[in-house]
């Protein structure tokens, strides 16, 4: 195992598979508005959640939201929703009850915990029937292979709703187990990909939650707050240096290869790794940019002050899974591991054991400084970096 910058073999016949295939639907782009929203609404629920059970939920709540998106992916990149209209009123029908689960996510646990699980649970039944109606007939024996898991996992948090404490805990944590243990428990032969089209869906999944990270910002700082406050402005100026660094890191050369592996590979192998590093490894990458925002939001509402732990880990741990996710996922396209994101994950780490001693802005500024110094120093010194976009832009040209 390799553990330096140059380690990524590229395949001279295989490079750009990013235009293969079709391009994600306008249907799809309208669909991903209502995960802009869910993704905010995760952010607001670990503001006014910061406890460490708050942390625990807010990830629970992500892990179920993030599933939803992996199946609709799934899905309409198999076929198209949109040609005939009882496919897309189903479509529409499950986007509207995923639109009625954001609105419950704030108080999840609580007084909505209910509507949270049936409208779920319903987005769920939609995407299974819309599946078993487009779907080709060598994918029919998966999907009953996987529908118990599917339409079960929800059903558990239909159940939650009922009750409260540690018994709906333990059905939330029984669902998630449910709903993602199935694939591997019950195998996903048979499932297709468009290679293209699948990559697309995952970047522009990303850059929805950047954006998110950018309302988190809107939200935290008022036109008086920046304008009477110096320390605020930076503060809101190094947030917006550490998205595009966050944007950097996954775009600029990392994602250019992502299709490489996948289009070496037929059959259930290429669905099996684009299942794992994809629909499985991004929920790290993802998930960390939303508590990433959380942190920033809570970095600029108390700029001169220390972060609590639960906001350091939010900011600091989340960055630190980021780079993980990175690491992660290249490990399992490749079986190499890039040194200076892992060096830098780890230097990160420090950061949450100091966070009391210092204000947020300090932290914020040290941790912008980690970001910004891995991309720089991955522009200037990476040979992965100038060899894939040489390659990359001289087939585009």
């Amino acid at each position: 195992m390799s553990t330096t910058d140059s380690a990524i073999q590229l395949d001279p016949d295989v490079f750009d598979v990013s235009e293969q295939g079709k391009s994600a639907s306008t249907l799809e782009l309208f669909f991903d508005l209502v995960f802009v929203f869910a993704f905010t609404q995760v952010t607001s629920f670990l503001v006014e959640h910061q406890t460490w059970v708050g942390l625990a939920q807010g990830a629970a709540i992500l892990a179920v939201v993030w599933r939803a998106w992996v199946a609709y992916s799934w899905l309409t990149g198999a076929a198209s929703a949109e040609k005939d209209v009882v496919e897309r009123l189903i479509l529409l029908g499950g986007m509207t009850f995923m639109a009625a689960v954001a609105l419950s996510i704030p108080d999840a646990f609580g007084d909505t915990a209910l509507i949270f699980g049936v409208t779920y649970f319903i987005a769920r039944l939609f995407h299974v029937i819309l599946y078993y109606l487009v779907a080709p007939s060598e994918t029919r024996a998966a999907l009953h292979r996987l529908t118990p898991g599917w339409v079960g996992g929800p059903a558990l948090l239909v159940v939650a709703g009922f009750v409260d404490g540690l018994l709906a805990s333990i059905l939330w944590i029984a669902a998630i187990i449910f709903e993602y243990g199935i694939v591997f428990g019950r195998s996903i032969e048979g499932f297709q990909i468009d290679i293209g089209h699948f990559i697309e869906r995952h970047q522009l999944i990303v850059i929805v939650a950047l954006g998110e990270s950018i309302i988190a910002i809107g939200i935290a700082v008022g036109t008086e707050e920046l304008l009477s406050s110096l320390v605020v402005g930076l503060a809101t100026f190094l947030g917006f240096a550490l998205i595009v660094a966050l944007w950097w890191l996954y775009f600029d050369y990392t994602v250019l290869v992502a299709g490489q592996q996948l289009a070496r590979m037929s059959g259930y192998e290429q669905v099996l790794l684009a299942h794992i590093s994809f629909s499985g490894l991004h929920l790290l990458i993802v998930g960390s940019i939303i508590f990433i925002a959380f942190g920033i939001e809570q970095t600029l509402a108390h700029v001169n002050e220390p972060l609590g732990p639960i906001a350091a880990i939010g900011l600091c741990g989340g960055s630190t899974l980021y780079l993980l996710g990175h690491t992660a996922w290249q490990y399992n396209e490749y079986h190499t591991v890039n040194g200076a994101r892992l060096t830098v994950a780890v230097a990160i780490v420090g950061l949450i054991f100091v966070a009391g001693r210092f204000t947020a802005f300090v932290i914020l500024t040290a941790l912008t400084g980690f970001f910004v110094g891995l991309a720089a120093y991955e522009t200037v010194y990476s040979e992965d970096r100038k060899s894939i976009r040489r390659r990359y832009f001289s087939q585009n040209d």
